[in-house]
């Protein structure tokens, strides 16, 4: 089972979240985004109320194949995929995987995964993650970590519900999250990509988790790729600035048509 939200008719727009995130999330592009779309923003496997992935560590893979059962469910053969952060790393692995159901393709504060790093880093950085989750609870990590994916300049509400959003992970899907994370490798991915599928990146200029050096980083394996930074948002750019966020999207899906 996979729970979702969606909004709207048309050309179906899928989102996928981060690791510290859910659908509800997306509130803003399900209510911006759902005048010439039907937007889907899914909770990931072990987010909300999804069934958890069978495997302990699931791979990209994983992600993706239960992304495409969930699209077959909802009846929707083709969409545009757009992720943000960890959402990056399951919606390239399912671009990959299925070429032919991706209309194009959005990557929003990307996380490109460690699995590329030697394995005492990667070992540090899992342990860390599945040790804030254990010993901190859901609750305390969020109010830790959440004030971080926003840019100084954020409100207070968004910062809050960052700061919610978080706080209602449950802990196996996020732990499940982290191990996927830990040997994942977008880059890998991306230059797998069809050459034909329309792709973009997009960042905020303030971002500390997927500074935009990393960003970039991913872009300069695609020559010509359309990137867009967003001034004055941080890490959760989608919640920070949300009417720029959505005009860069709709804009992109609207060019996309006249290719």
């Amino acid at each position: 089972m996979i729970s979702h939200l969606e909004a709207g008719s048309g050309t179906p727009l899928v989102l996928l979240h981060g690791i510290g995130s859910a659908a509800r999330s997306f509130r803003d592009q399900l209510d911006g985004l759902s005048a010439d779309h039907r937007v889907v923003a899914w909770d990931a496997p072990g987010y909300g109320g999804s069934t958890a992935l069978a495997p302990e560590s699931p791979t990209a893979d994983d992600y993706a194949e239960r992304l495409a059962g969930f699209l077959d469910d909802l009846g929707i053969a083709t969409c545009h995929l757009l992720g943000h952060s960890l959402g990056c790393l399951m919606a390239v692995r399912f671009a990959v995987r299925h070429s032919d159901r991706v209309r194009s393709l959005s990557l929003c504060s990307i996380a490109a995964g460690h699995g590329p790093l030697a394995d005492a880093e990667r070992r540090k950085l899992l342990d860390q993650r599945l040790g804030d989750v254990a010993s901190l609870g859901p609750a305390e990590m969020a109010r830790r970590r959440g004030p971080r994916l926003v840019a100084s300049g954020a409100s207070n509400e968004v910062r809050q519900r960052v700061i919610d959003t978080m706080a209602a992970i449950r802990p196996d899907g996020y732990a499940q999250a982290a191990r996927m994370l830990s040997t994942a490798d977008i880059k890998a991915d991306v230059v797998r990509l069809s050459p034909d599928l329309p792709l973009q990146i997009v960042y905020g200029d303030a971002d500390v988790i997927t500074p935009p050096a990393k960003n970039r980083e991913v872009a300069a394996l695609r020559p010509g790729v359309k990137v867009t930074v967003v001034p004055n948002a941080g890490h959760a750019l989608y919640l920070e600035q949300p009417t720029a966020f959505n005009t860069i999207v709709a804009d992109f899906l609207a060019a996309t048509r006249s290719c």
